[in-house]
C-alpha cells in the first residue's frame, strides 16, 4: 500500500507542528482523471459526503414534488446540519408534510454540533431530539420517500429494507463501484456506509454534475439536488461553517459536502468536473484546508484566489494572539 503524500502542514510560529496525508481526484463528465493525487484507488467510507446521491429516491420517485419541497428541503436532505433552529424547524415541516413527525426517525438525537445552537437549545431547557441530528434532513427525506411509495417506513435504516436498497442501487449506479457487504459498515446516523475508492467517487460527482452516463431522470434529479445545494447553502451545513461558506462564495459556481473523518466531495458543475479527497487522519481542518486548494487550482480565477484565502487559516489562540497557520503543501502547496 502507497504511503499518501502530505498535502497539509500546521505550524506553530516558525516551526512545523503536525502533517496531514492525503489523496484526492477529480474527475470530468466523459469518465477522464483529470487529476491524482495519491492512492485513489484505497477504498474510504464516503460518509455524510455522498448524502446528495443517497437523496436521489427522494426526487425520482416523486416524493419531493408530491410534497412541495423547495430547494431549501431538498438542501437538508443532502445535509450534515449545526441543529440549529432553522434546520430543526425545517425537517419538521419536511415530515409533517407527509403526515409524519420525529418519532418517525431512526437517526437518534444529540445536542446541536453548532456551538451557539447547542446553547441556545440548552438555555431553553428543551432536551435535543432526532430533529437535531445533523442527518435528520437527510431522514426526514428517507422516510417521506416510504411514505409517498406506500412503503412501512418503520426499520428503514436497515440494509435490507427497500429504503436502503433504493439508496444503495443509486449509489453503485452513479460510482460505478459495487457496495458489498463486505465493505458496509454502520454510520453514526445508523444506516448502512459502504467503502469504495476515491477515483470512482469522484468520477460519480463529475457524472452527478453533467448528467452524462446517467438516464435523463436520474440526471435531472441530480442537477436539481445539487442545484438546491448551492442555491440554499446554510441548510446544507450552518451558520459559518465551511461547506456554507465555500458555496456561499461560490454562487452557484461550487457545490461540496464534507463526510467524517476528513471526506470531502463535490463538483464544479461550469467545469463539469467532480472530486473526492480525504485527509489520511481524519483531520477536519487539514480536509478543509485541502478541499479550498483544490478548487483554487482547479477554478483558476478570481473566486479561486478567494477560495485559496480560505485554504490558508490563520489559527489564534483563546486571547486572540496570532499563533500559526495551516496550509497546503506538495502539490497542494
Amino acid at each position: 500500500m502507497m504511503a499518501n503524500p502530505v498535502l497539509v502542514e500546521v505550524t506553530r510560529g516558525n516551526v512545523i507542528e503536525s502533517r496531514h496525508r492525503g489523496a484526492l481526484s477529480v474527475f470530468d463528465g466523459d469518465g477522464a482523471q483529470v487529476l491524482s493525487i495519491g492512492d485513489v484507488a484505497r477504498p474510504v467510507f464516503p460518509r455524510s459526503a455522498v448524502k446528495s446521491i443517497q437523496a436521489l429516491p427522494l426526487v425520482e420517485s416523486g416524493a419531493a414534488d408530491a410534497y412541495g419541497f423547495q430547494d431549501a428541503d431538498l438542501a437538508l436532505a443532502c445535509a450534515s446540519h449545526a441543529g440549529e433552529a432553522r434546520h430543526a424547524d425545517r425537517a419538521a415541516s419536511m415530515l409533517a408534510r407527509a403526515g409524519l413527525d420525529a418519532s418517525a426517525l431512526e437517526c437518534g438525537a444529540h445536542w446541536p454540533t453548532g456551538q451557539d445552537a447547542m446553547i441556545e437549545l440548552a438555555r431553553s431547557g428543551v432536551s435535543p431530539t432526532a430533529l437535531h441530528n445533523n442527518c435528520s434532513g437527510k431522514h426526514s427525506g428517507f422516510v417521506c420517500t416510504c411514505r409517498h411509495l406506500g412503503i412501512d417506513h418503520r426499520g428503514y435504516v436497515k440494509a435490507q429494507h427497500r429504503s436502503q436498497e433504493m439508496v444503495r442501487e443509486a449509489m453503485e449506479a452513479v460510482t460505478g463501484a459495487p457496495h458489498s457487504t463486505d465493505a458496509c459498515g454502520i454510520d453514526g446516523c445508523s444506516i448502512p456506509t459502504y467503502a469504495i475508492p476515491l477515483a470512482d467517487l469522484a468520477r460519480g460527482f463529475a457524472k452527478m454534475a453533467t448528467g452524462q452516463g446517467l438516464a435523463e431522470k436520474r440526471a435531472a434529479a441530480a442537477k436539481r439536488l445539487i442545484a438546491a445545494c448551492m442555491a440554499e447553502p446554510f441548510y446544507v451545513s450552518g451558520t459559518d461553517r465551511m461547506d456554507t461558506r465555500l458555496m456561499t462564495v461560490g454562487a452557484g459556481r461550487i457545490f461540496v459536502k464534507v463526510g467524517a473523518e476528513g471526506v470531502y466531495c463535490g463538483a464544479l458543475p461550469e467545469l463539469g468536473l467532480g472530486f473526492a479527497l480525504k485527509c489520511d487522519d481524519g483531520a477536519v481542518r487539514a480536509a478543509e484546508t485541502m478541499v479550498s486548494a483544490l478548487l483554487a487550482r482547479l477554478l483558476k480565477d478570481e473566486l479561486g484566489e478567494r477560495v485559496g484565502d480560505m485554504a490558508r487559516p490563520v489559527m489564534r489562540n483563546w486571547n486572540g494572539i496570532e499563533v500559526g497557520t495551516v496550509r497546503p503543501v506538495g502539490e497542494l502547496g
